[in-house]
């Protein structure tokens, strides 16, 4: 796992980690969603956060993807919410890390009440006694930044300054080679692609500036698989937040990790783009079918690349 890489090698981490104990993923004693209570889940994640802080590189960034959790009357002793995202915000933050931000991710509360259920959603507790009402519950990716210089710097350009995009994009394709990445693919076609990316619009910015995303398709997931014991289907990660990451935390070449791999939704959209990828999996079922998505994957990258 982690307690095995060298420190200071991990460019960009982007995951969901599980909710607490709100579901069980997988039977493993190292998993952990199988934690007795929230407070045990946070007793562990703080070593994980640790770790994680100890991986990566000096100035760059990690997303961790969350929700708030529900309470409940027989478990929790009131109906409400936990602040899962603010238990995250202190473990990252007392792990070494400095918070960075947040986006909050727009979800449809008719879904959510379609979905769950939940009481303060439901219109008839509009009729009985809507002090019990609440506002749907959106996603949140919180940023968090290891707070040193980046000797790494992710470089962009105004659109149509093609000379700086070029000296940008071929500074990129010296570390894909040095990497051995896309062998195949003539330098030619491969600089072309990244003077594209090499140019980043004010607009683009703007539109990922935004405090909230407004764009996030929540059925926009890979195709997932359950397992015999599963408690609860796996959860994929929506595949336009990890793009809007990729795109302002990463350049070509990056490594890239999700330390809760899942089906390698992460890794998925970082081998499209010309990222390295690195990822952790408990459950066998899981990591087969990241191991197809993650080949498709790095296919789909070369040949999109190759035809530029």
């Amino acid at each position: 796992g982690m307690y095995a890489m060298p420190e200071d090698s991990v460019d960009c981490a982007i995951f969901s980690p599980p909710f607490g104990d709100l579901f069980v993923y997988s039977d493993s004693e190292r998993d952990l969603g199988n934690a007795g209570s929230g407070e045990d889940f946070l007793a562990q994640y703080k070593f994980f956060a640790e770790a994680l802080t100890r991986v990566m590189r000096p100035g760059r960034i990690i997303c961790v993807h969350c929700t708030d959790l529900p309470m409940r009357k027989g478990k929790d002793g009131a109906i409400g919410l936990k602040d899962f995202s603010g238990d995250l915000i202190r473990a990252h933050t007392d792990a070494g890390m400095v918070y960075h931000g947040r986006a909050t991710i727009w979800k449809d509360p008719v879904v959510e009440m379609q979905r769950t259920k939940a009481l303060g959603l439901l219109y008839k507790t509009i009729r009985k006694d809507s002090a019990m009402n609440r506002v749907g519950m959106p996603d949140y990716m919180l940023f968090f930044r290891k707070d040193a210089p980046n000797d790494q710097a992710i470089k962009h350009c105004e659109p149509g300054n093609i000379k700086e995009a070029t000296k940008i994009a071929r500074e990129w394709l010296e570390d894909l080679r040095r990497n051995e990445l896309c062998a195949e693919i003539p330098d030619d076609d491969l600089l072309s692609k990244l003077v594209q990316e090499a140019q980043f619009d004010v607009y683009e910015w703007q539109h990922l500036a935004s405090p909230v995303w407004m764009d996030i398709k929540q059925g926009n997931v890979l195709r997932s698989i359950k397992g015999v014991n599963d408690e609860k289907h796996v959860c994929p990660l929506q595949l336009d937040a990890i793009r809007k990451c990729l795109r302002l935390y990463t350049k070509p070449g990056d490594i890239v990790m999700d330390p809760f791999n899942g089906i390698g939704s992460t890794g998925y959209e970082a081998l499209r783009q010309l990222r390295r990828y690195i990822g952790f999996e408990l459950k066998p079922e899981y990591a087969a079918q990241a191991g197809k998505n993650l080949s498709d994957a790095a296919a789909h990258g070369a040949d999109m690349f190759a035809r530029a």
